[in-house]
């Protein structure tokens, strides 16, 4: 299938960025200051920084929610500066904190906002709902009829990128769009974004506050300091082992190498296999799988091969015949696009010391265990003490060079 066809849709496009700039009436400095940036087309870029630096100004200059009062932008070359702002976010996605859903609408209603705008048939529109509504993990059939004030906080942002996505911009502009929802929605929500990523390849700008978040999710990451002057624009690996100076560096903080954890996938490391039955195997038959695993517990699944419960000996044991209040329940779980941090924190929240990889519809995949996260740990440690070394013998190399050289030059007289 050609690229540009099937539900692949349009690819990103580039955005260019030239002396843009935003000046409030009656405010003495700039908002926003001369801002210079070149986003690759299909690349993540991640804007960080401090509270009213001027992140979220220049994000919304892009689609001209904010009207630049300098400067250009430029989308795949053409100068969207001047065309008409309807047109303009045709191209360009929105996805803002808290979804921003219209609570008078159903969630088909609000995803087909644009396609509607744009005229679309409506054959077309009820189908993508479809579509995106999968794409996004939401079963369409449970949740096209539903109110935003029937979701949690999670579906409801799933439902935001659905809609930002809905008439396949090239563009997608995300404003801290995880900002208000718990920890463990926000790693899902996360990594159901790199998942979508890996399928769409749009050009993604994204704002957070949260510098973990902007390594995990970012290709390159820009610092921004306030007027959005760019203090370091680069990728996670070159920003937490070379921040540009020590603004840079407060922002990366203490551990860069376990932040370089977030730069690692579950799919980097080994998944091993784990004894497993279901909610439908006779009791006998799951005693006997224990039995002949040589492991103490075994994961039991539900009717739709999702992870259920733990199982221990004791546990079934005490079943007499059920499983309805035996063993303990499977309280996380990570994708194969979670970072080896989420994975850590999982393992570490979970007492025994593994946590569940699952597939695209929350199905079982394996185990990630503790010594597994423990090996990368020390792979990468080692790697930052191995660095650390090197340059410790080059800077002394040059120093006993530096001290030759003087010594040469007096012998021969040379005064330099």
């Amino acid at each position: 299938m050609p690229e540009d066809s099937g539900p692949g849709g349009h690819h990103g496009a580039s955005i260019e960025l030239e002396n843009l700039s935003k000046q409030y009436p009656g405010s003495p400095t700039p908002a926003v200051d001369n801002v210079n940036m070149e986003i690759k087309a299909g690349e993540v870029v991640i804007f960080v920084g401090p509270s009213g630096c001027g992140k979220s100004t220049t994000l919304k200059m892009i689609n001209r929610l904010i009207e630049p009062t300098g400067g250009r932008i430029r989308i795949d070359g053409e100068d969207v500066t001047d065309i008409d702002p309807v047109k303009l976010r045709r191209k360009v996605g929105y996805a803002i904190q808290s979804a921003g859903l219209f609570p008078h609408m159903t969630v088909a209603q609000n995803i087909a906002l644009v396609p509607k705008m744009i005229g679309w048939s409506k054959a077309r529109i009820a189908s993508r709902v479809e579509e995106l509504l999968d794409l996004v993990g939401l079963d369409a059939g449970e949740f096209r009829g539903r109110y935003p004030r029937q979701l949690s906080g999670g579906q409801q942002q799933r439902v935001g990128v659905a809609r930002a996505l809905a008439a396949d911009p090239p563009v997608l502009l995300m404003d801290e769009p995880f900002g208000a929802v718990d920890p463990i929605t926000r790693d899902h929500l996360q990594d159901e974004l790199i998942r979508l990523q890996h399928e769409l390849h749009k050009t993604i700008v994204f704002v957070t506050h949260d510098f973990d978040e902007a390594i995990k999710l970012g290709d390159r990451i820009a610092v921004l300091r306030e007027q959005s002057h760019i203090a370091q624009f680069d990728t996670p690996e070159a920003i937490l082992t070379n921040p540009a100076d020590d603004f840079v560096s407060g922002f990366v903080g203490a551990g860069a190498a376990l932040k370089r954890l977030n730069l690692s996938r579950v799919r980097d490391v080994e998944i091993t296999d784990y004894p497993t039955v279901t909610v439908d195997d006779p009791l006998q038959e799951i005693f006997n799988r224990l039995r002949s695993s040589g492991t103490n517990e075994i994961l039991l699944l539900d009717k739709r091969g999702r992870p259920y419960k733990w199982l221990r000996r004791g546990d079934l044991m005490r079943a007499r015949g059920s499983l309805a209040r035996a063993g303990t329940l499977v309280s996380d779980t990570v994708t194969r696009d979670a970072t080896l941090r989420d994975a850590l924190e999982a393992v570490l929240t979970d007492n025994a010391g593994r946590v569940v990889v699952t597939g695209r519809h929350g199905e079982y995949t394996g185990v990630v265990d503790m010594e597994t996260l423990m090996n990368s740990v020390h792979e990468l440690l080692d790697a930052d003490r191995l660095e650390a070394l090197e340059a410790q013998h080059e800077l002394e190399g040059a120093r006993a060079e530096r001290t030759h050289a003087e010594q040469e030059g007096e012998g021969g007289g040379m005064k330099a």
